[in-house]
């Protein structure tokens, strides 16, 4: 019988679609805290939701070897915490336009780690699906798409940073899926994340105090696009290869794009608009192919789906 778990491409990319919610609560936190502060609470607020998961996900994780654990590590210290701090240093040190262009170098980052890490392949043809990916969220990222100025090398660096930390963070939580439940997945992410974090405030000496008035965004802001986004993305990416779900996460902006026009007065140029569309229908039909067609433009390795445990593995009674 056939046990291999159905393509979940589409599930990334609701989780996706959920951070492009960030920026209607993050904007009026920003106003009035600083970035690494506002990090923090999402990250402690996500492990107080979580608390009662906490000594299983470390239960599970002991059972892994050393690669599981240098996973998390790099996942909940850098592609959670530092990640996000260095993006944002990026747009104080240099323009805004800067972080956002080289943000779009972050398939590339994925695509060739899942290559080095995962052993995963993509044939030509998916090219046919990334190059229009990419297209659509470079026009979609800014109103003249042929006037881009990169800024201080600095910048640049922190940004390009960023990219990779959130690659390698689709990559090794693709790897962890084949050993960890998505639930215990997301707790050691947060969990993890919480002291590198507050390690970042104490470092930039922004302060950890928030006022009361901010205590609904920062809720909201940790479990919509925090902890209810994570855990569908690691739910979905327990059967989706990182190379396709990298392009799935282009969601983000396109959502991002949407929220911003409806509630934060942005206006779209028509370039912009053309390119929310190309990105819609280059993810849409990436993952209508993969659930379709025979030959998937992304090939796994035989091993890559050996350890399912919700799928293809006697349940451990211990862990019930």
């Amino acid at each position: 019988m056939n046990t291999t778990p159905p393509d979940r491409t589409w599930l990334v990319a609701v989780a996706a679609a959920l951070w492009g919610t960030d920026g209607l609560l993050r904007l009026p936190l920003a106003e009035a805290l600083p970035a690494a502060t506002v990090v923090f609470w999402e990250h402690l607020l996500v492990v107080l939701v979580l608390s009662p998961l906490v000594p299983g996900a470390f239960r599970a994780l002991r059972r892994c070897g050393p690669r599981e654990w240098l996973a998390v590590l790099a996942i909940g210290g850098g592609s959670s915490a530092l990640a996000t701090a260095m993006f944002t240093a990026a747009f104080k040190l240099g323009d805004p336009v800067t972080p956002l262009v080289l943000q779009k170098l972050q398939p590339v980052f994925a695509v060739l780690a899942a290559y080095f890490v995962l052993k995963e392949r993509v044939r030509p043809g998916y090219a046919f699906f990334a190059i229009p990916a990419l297209l659509g969220a470079w026009l979609l990222a800014f109103k003249d798409p042929l006037n881009i100025q990169l800024a201080a090398a600095k910048a640049a660096l922190l940004a390009i940073g960023a990219a990779a930390l959130w690659a390698a963070g689709t990559v090794l939580g693709r790897l962890l899926s084949t050993e960890l439940a998505p639930k215990e997945v997301t707790t050691l992410r947060f969990t993890v994340g919480l002291p590198v974090a507050a390690g970042i405030v104490a470092v930039q000496g922004g302060g950890f105090a928030v006022g009361w008035d901010n205590a609904l965004g920062l809720g909201l802001l940790a479990l919509v696009p925090g902890l209810l986004a994570l855990s569908l993305y690691y739910l979905g990416l327990r059967s989706t290869p990182a190379a396709r779900a990298t392009l799935a996460e282009l969601a983000f902006p396109v959502t991002a794009a949407v929220i911003g026009v409806s509630f934060l007065n942005a206006h779209l140029s028509g370039t912009q608009w053309l390119g929310l569309a190309v990105v819609v229908v280059a993810v849409t039909s990436l993952g209508w192919h993969e659930k379709v067609r025979r030959q998937p433009m992304v090939l796994e390795p035989p091993h890559g789906r050996a350890h399912r445990r919700d799928e293809e593995r006697t349940p451990d009674p211990q862990r019930q």
